[in-house]
């Protein structure tokens, strides 16, 4: 199986350190949320003009053991919109193994003719509009949550269960309903009838 993880807000929460209001972070540490914190050069559109900015990141509780458990049964790759070089220092930090790379696109066809395996995990349903049938929606996460448990208490199981099907768009059919979500929402969804 195929498990593809988005990055921001779903495995971690990144805030630009001088908009961290210091009782969030003060609470997210004491409460043991893991986070590290970054220097990272970006430019100006206008003038070209480089600044450093401080990026503070969180984990999301249970992170690790998230990660560790899922690599026993699939493989995993990560979407991400931050710029590659921030992502590969997170990546270092989180120590996953097997995973890639893959900036905004998260189009699922791009990594498997066969999606019978594949899902993807993200806080915002639009993601997988592509593939309404293999998306598992998640509540977004942010500094302010310390004790969230979704990861270890929500998804994993459901990723073992997802597990051990042929095919796990029926199972995510059932339970999420994404392709008549995204037509409440008044946007068309492409033949999502189809499992083949």
């Amino acid at each position: 199986m195929q498990v593809v993880l988005d990055l921001d807000e779903t495995l971690i929460c990144a805030y630009e350190t001088s908009s961290l209001p210091p009782i969030v972070r003060t609470q997210a540490v004491e409460a043991g949320l893991k986070c590290f914190q970054l220097e990272c050069v970006s430019f100006e559109k206008v003038n070209v003009k480089e600044n450093l900015k401080s990026v503070m990141i969180f984990e999301r509780p249970g992170l690790q053991e998230f990660l560790k458990q899922i690599s026993k049964f699939a493989d995993l790759v990560l979407f991400a919109a931050r710029l590659e070089v921030i992502f590969s220092f997170i990546l270092k930090s989180l120590v996953l193994p097997n995973s890639q790379y893959r900036e905004h696109v998260k189009d699922l066809s791009c990594l498997s003719k066969d999606l019978s395996r594949t899902v993807i995990v993200d806080n915002y349903p639009f993601s997988f509009l592509l593939q309404p049938l293999n998306g598992i929606p998640c509540v977004p996460f942010a500094a302010g949550l310390p004790n969230d448990e979704q990861l270890m208490e929500v998804i994993l199981p459901l990723l073992k269960q997802l597990s051990q099907q042929e095919d796990v768009r029926p199972v995510l059919y059932e339970r999420f309903h994404m392709p008549e979500w995204f037509q409440k929402h008044g946007i068309p969804v492409s033949d999502w009838t189809s499992l083949g």
